[in-house]
């Protein structure tokens, strides 16, 4: 009864801070632990007494309340307060930022060196006055990126001064992109530096794991040449010791093989076992000595963060039971882990590496076994392949559509695959790894005899990654349909019927994803101006089939529309329309090789221009015309109207309103404009670049909506005098618009729900 006790109330503690971040979680967690007090024992007939879950109800309030104590805020000297609230672009503080690096740097997709800075002292060059002694004062965590080449050599604990632009970070400001904000708010930061020069005052060099963590990786680069020795590092030790390519760790994450790429449990599993088979001769104590050296090794090298910890954390209470003698039980053990690392720092519950982990190891708990009953026609062998995989992913699959909408498809299959591939590589990594800290040449002879492995890893990553739907967009599912999905996974873990009839909780299932997303797209009509940086992007949504107008650039294309769409749970675009020469917009090519699209209209492209960027021979590509001067196409519900070229005015009829598309057109394509026979515009949409009063006046917009960071002030005045509605993405985020609610704006929505 004791132990069913501790482990009510280190599920209170757990299930406190997860209710936190709801809206009104605190009153759940009264309600649930009340209603739990008087009526479990009717169902559970050695349930503990009321008192103690009365107890659980008190703990669970404490640590919504801890949760809130320990959520970082910007302290009076943080390095944030002295950005004035309307600095939006990086240009506005010119700063010298002197401080101490506090984590090993890493690489971003834009090529820039990313570095945490713990900030020591500050001057302001240029653009606004301290509001204390800085030089004396400053604190605060930095987000810092840098040009590779005045990043070359940077490691922890260096102090380095960093001369650049000083901002803080934006909101998500696209439905389905990537909250800057919330992630360095996360990490204790609250403002960003963009690094322009870099100075190294002189200072001794100080003992490190990053240099071992260099030793190792520049041993597997040398013996198996690049990107393979990369990837041999980060099979056996994680992300953290070396920066792999993008390329590759897209294709991981579109198969369902990204936990391959960070140390977690199976890298610990491997070294314990490895050092318990070689210390076998060694007395219980020694056992347990020299596996905690391993243990602590481990950490030091791949890095102490949650996914790690909890690892290393069970695997030292299996190393408490064999020096005690004793049975561990696992879920106890995992249990007590999580609750001692949310005890020292309860963000990690909203940590997506910690929930992964625990996640996929309490389905490696729970549900394995099961499955290999479901199983026994196998082999053992094949039966455990088969078990493993599945059964962590049913229990990250809720976490993953919530978060990332897109679904794997071939996951289980690869990871069957590539298992034995994957042991070989973390046993064969770790090995080398070892061997290099002893003589370089012999760890770099090891990596390259696994370079083999490696590139028959990578040639089965390869082939399923370009698969037609490998990665298959369900759409955002709701916070409540995760819950019933979980409380399915839990009754089939509990109920012997529910176990005996897994099929039924596994259809149930099914249909919780599917039919909401199967019933939100019933009657849709959606129209998405997405906040975009240069190019302006529109998705139109008319119940199943959806029309992308303009692709933009590739970063465009893969931080903004491709996050968008998955969000949506689109998987192939019905019409594509490009309102400038597509020569001008790179990102097509991309977005054409992830999405199947079936007609693509060029309106201010020739032929040539087409094929020079190799739309037509695009395998996801049905059919590439261009677009004469008013001629009129549908697409489904809706009609688009060219009326000028070059530059392109084009106009769009849905749902019995007119929306305009001016882009950016000059005075005398104004002009031009303003002698033609006008159509009245409900709504206006335009690059924010200066209109004649004369063109407002004409066309009498009831919204107008800027694709733009900034707007011309004179125009938005004379858009404001007459009525106008006006909207830009620089401000408002993106801007949906449906029949029903009119318009709504990402950063109004995000600060209802905030």
């Amino acid at each position: 009864m004791a132990s069913t006790t501790a482990i009510i109330l280190c599920l209170a503690y757990i299930v406190g801070l997860l209710f936190a971040t709801i809206p009104g979680g605190g009153w759940m967690v009264l309600v649930l632990g009340i209603v739990a007090a008087f009526s479990v024992r009717r169902i559970w007939r050695t349930a503990p007494k009321p008192r103690i879950w009365l107890i659980a109800v008190i703990i669970g309030l404490l640590a919504t309340l801890y949760l809130q104590v320990r959520t970082p805020h910007p302290g009076i000297t943080d390095i944030s307060r002295i950005i004035p609230p309307t600095a939006t672009t990086p240009s506005v503080l010119k700063v010298k930022v002197q401080g101490r690096i506090a984590e090993t740097p890493h690489l971003t997709r834009s090529q820039k060196m990313q570095v945490w800075l713990d900030v020591q002292q500050l001057d302001v060059l240029k653009g606004q006055t301290v509001p204390w002694n800085h030089q004396a004062a400053v604190t605060g965590k930095l987000y810092v990126t840098l040009p590779l080449l005045q990043s070359t050599g940077l490691h922890p604990g260096q102090t380095i001064a960093v001369t650049g632009s000083l901002y803080k970070p934006q909101p998500a400001t696209n439905f389905g992109g990537f909250d800057f904000q919330k992630y360095l708010a996360q990490q204790g930061s609250f403002a960003g530096l963009r690094g322009q020069q870099v100075e190294l005052p002189p200072q001794p060099t100080h003992w490190g794991w990053w240099m071992i963590q260099q030793q190792i990786a520049r041993s597997q680069v040398t013996g198996a040449g690049s990107p393979i020795g990369q990837l041999i590092a980060s099979i056996a030790l994680g992300k953290q010791i070396v920066d792999l390519p993008f390329d590759i760790k897209d294709q991981f994450t579109r198969v369902g093989l990204a936990h391959a790429l960070a140390a977690s449990g199976t890298q610990v599993s491997l070294i314990l076992g490895v050092v318990l088979t070689l210390s076998r001769r060694l007395s219980k104590r020694g056992q347990f000595f020299v596996g905690t050296i391993a243990l602590l090794g481990f950490i030091g090298l791949a890095g102490a963060e949650p996914a790690i910890l909890r690892a290393a954390f069970m695997g030292f209470g299996g190393l408490v039971a064999l020096l005690l003698d004793r049975r561990v039980k696992p879920l106890s053990l995992m249990l007590v882990a999580a609750t001692i690392l949310l005890l020292w720092s309860p963000l990690w519950i909203q940590d997506l590496s910690f929930q992964f982990s625990f996640l996929a190891t309490l389905g490696l708990l729970v549900s394995v076994p099961p499955l290999m009953k479901w199983l026994d026609w196998l082999p053992p062998t094949i039966a455990s392949l088969v078990a493993i995989p599945l059964a962590a992913t049913l229990w990250t699959l809720p976490v993953q559509l919530q978060t990332f909408s897109v679904l794997s498809t071939y996951s289980i299959v690869v990871n069957i695959i590539t298992a034995p591939l994957i042991s070989i590589l973390g046993i064969g990594g770790i090995i080398s790894a070892l061997v290099a800290l002893i003589w370089f040449p012999a760890g770099s002879a090891f990596a390259w005899v696994l370079q083999f492995p490696v590139q028959l890893l990578l040639l089965i990553t390869h082939f399923f990654a370009e698969l037609p739907g490998s990665a298959y967009a369900i759409g955002t599912i709701s916070a409540i349909s995760a819950i019933v999905l979980y409380g399915l996974l839990i009754l089939t873990w509990f109920s012997p019927w529910w176990r005996r009839h897994g099929w039924l909780a596994l259809s149930l299932g099914v249909v919780i994803l599917l039919v909401p997303m199967w019933q939100a797209k019933t009657g849709l009509l959606r129209v998405t101006i997405l906040a975009t940086n240069r190019q302006p992007v529109m998705v139109i949504q008319d119940g199943r089939q959806t029309t992308l107008v303009n692709g933009g650039d590739t970063a465009t294309v893969n931080f903004s529309v491709l996050p968008f769409l998955s969000q949506q749970g689109v998987n192939h675009l019905d019409w594509a329309i490009a309102t400038t020469p597509i020569t001008q917009q790179p990102g097509w090519t991309g977005l054409l090789k992830a999405l199947p699209v079936k007609q693509v209209y060029a309106l201010n492209s020739d032929q040539a221009s087409i094929t020079s960027v190799d739309l037509t021979e695009n395998k996801h590509l049905a059919k590439t015309t261009t677009i004469s001067p008013n001629q009129i196409v549908r697409i489904g519900a809706a009609q688009i109207q060219p009326m000028q070229i070059d530059p392109t005015i084009a106009q769009f009829t849905l749902h019995e309103q007119t929306w305009l598309w001016l882009g950016s057109p000059t005075a005398t394509a104004q002009k031009t404009l303003l002698s033609s026979d006008l159509p009245h515009a409900n709504v206006l949409w335009w690059s924010g670049k200066p209109l004649k009063p004369e063109l407002i006046t004409a066309l009498k917009p009831e919204v107008a909506i800027a694709s733009a960071t900034k707007i011309d002030p004179d125009t938005a005045n004379q858009l404001r005098q007459i009525g106008t509605q006006l909207y830009w993405t620089g401000h408002d985020g993106a801007i949906q618009w449906t029949p029903g609610e009119g318009f709504v704006t990402k950063l109004e929505s995000s600060d209802k729900t905030s």
